[in-house]
């Protein structure tokens, strides 16, 4: 081999490592961006399905009559002392389902949903059946039916409270006293074992 031919063969050789190197340098950089992509839609798919997805998400209720408050700084619901019942302001609540927390005795939280449906009743039920509530998902709100975020089964919000079982909200028994949606924590106790 000549050295013109040495020279060419080595500069070819050359050229394919750097070839080589391009096209992984660039495969990896496509990988990184794909990457980076789809971790952006899988942090907007959380954010729309824990903030705005159906109902108005309110962090509240510590047992012993404490409350956490909103972002704003008042308290979304408060345990008033008195047995233990747990208090909503019935102006909180419209056709739009607002979704609680309660802490419990031994430190387990409970979720759970109120609302006045749209034949002017106010609602509250855990945010959990029977059937579904393994998979620890609860309900999300679509116009005037809570759907189970598991399985998609649609319920008419007005009927919450009235049917039971199966993949229906777990009602909670309520009363409205003067301005005040009253919940029994006692009832929010019991329903420590769906979460």
């Amino acid at each position: 081999m000549s050295k013109e031919e040495s020279a060419l063969q080595s500069e070819r050789e050359s050229k394919r490592s750097q070839f080589a190197e391009d096209a992984g340098g660039a495969s990896k950089k496509n990988a990184v961006k794909i990457l980076a992509l789809v971790a952006v839609v899988l942090v907007g798919a959380a954010v729309y399905l824990v903030a705005g997805a159906g109902g108005e998400r309110a962090t509240a209720v510590v047992a012993g009559g404490g409350a956490s408050s909103s972002p704003g700084g008042s308290p979304n619901a408060a345990s008033d002392g008195s047995g233990g019942d747990v208090s909503i302001p019935v102006s909180e609540l419209s056709g739009k389902a607002r979704f609680y927390e309660y802490k419990t005795a031994s430190g387990k939280t409970v979720g759970f949903f109120a609302m006045r449906s749209s034949d002017g009743a106010y609602r509250a039920a855990l945010n959990a059946c029977d059937v579904c509530f393994a998979g620890k998902q609860g309900y999300r709100q679509e116009g005037e039916d809570m759907v189970c975020n598991k399985c998609g089964m649609h319920f008419p919000s007005a009927k919450v409270n009235e049917v039971k079982g199966g993949c229906n909200p777990i009602g909670l028994q309520r009363k409205v006293e003067g301005e005040r949606l009253r919940i029994s924590a006692r009832e929010l106790e019991a329903g420590a074992g769906y979460f």
